[in-house]
């Protein structure tokens, strides 16, 4: 059985309501759910939610709420593992099978199904732990600088000062949209990116929406995409 849990809790604070609020004219989370099911691989699609509000629209949108996530599985610290381990063992409880379980977050609008196929088909081929997105940095790490007070710079990484920026090492990063996972590994590994292999995605398609900010870069974005 696949798996899909969307995790997604009602405290958001830097954008308050967050999973719920309109985007693009429908609840955020509604995206999430809408990219699960049309990918035709889940038999359940699954929210994990503190929230009676967000419970209501994910259920309206064609998602299942067996359980209400605990307190102390809602705060800004939680990290992932957790909440999605939690969520496996409560299906397991009610006798739901789970061997390929996918986490989506609930603020990704520009998830393509395809990624989604594409994802469990590396994660199957490599024999990982997990498979997630991701994009590569759009400029080289290796350049990175750090700034003083008194506004001076300073290399990060000074051995890399001088060289040229087609010779450094290409680098990614994590896309921050879904981890595909096998069962056992949700229940006894953390380690995500340490256990996983990575799909690549285009920048474009990368934003992760944290502030007001994020959610006008993403606006736009999507709106010039629709127009096509």
């Amino acid at each position: 059985m696949t798996l899909c849990i969307i995790p997604a809790r009602g405290g958001s604070k830097r954008i308050p309501r967050k999973n719920i609020r309109h985007f693009a004219g429908r609840p955020l989370i509604a995206h999430a759910i809408a990219v699960a099911r049309r990918c035709g691989l889940f038999e359940s699609i699954v929210v994990s939610t503190d929230d009676p509000e967000i419970a209501e629209i994910a259920r309206s949108e064609g998602a299942e709420v067996p359980f209400i996530r605990p307190a102390n599985l809602a705060d800004d610290h939680t990290p992932t593992v957790p909440v999605i381990a939690h969520a496996i063992r409560s299906c397991l409880s009610k006798g739901w099978k789970a061997d390929r379980v996918c986490c989506i977050y609930a603020g990704v609008p520009f998830i393509e199904f395809s990624d989604l196929i594409g994802a469990l088909a590396l994660l199957e081929s490599s024999g990982a732990d997990y498979c997630f997105p991701i994009t590569e940095y759009s400029s080289p790490v290796q350049r990175a600088l750090i700034r003083k007070d008194d506004g001076h710079l300073s290399p990060l990484f000074p051995e890399f000062e001088l060289v040229r920026t087609q010779d450094l090492q290409r680098a990614y990063h994590d896309a921050g949209q879904f981890y595909w996972g096998r069962k056992d590994a949700w229940l006894n590994n953390e380690r995500i990116h340490s256990s996983g292999v990575g799909y690549p995605v285009p920048q474009w398609r990368v934003v992760d929406i944290d502030t007001e900010d994020d959610w006008d870069r993403a606006q736009r974005i999507y709106n010039s995409i629709s127009r096509k």
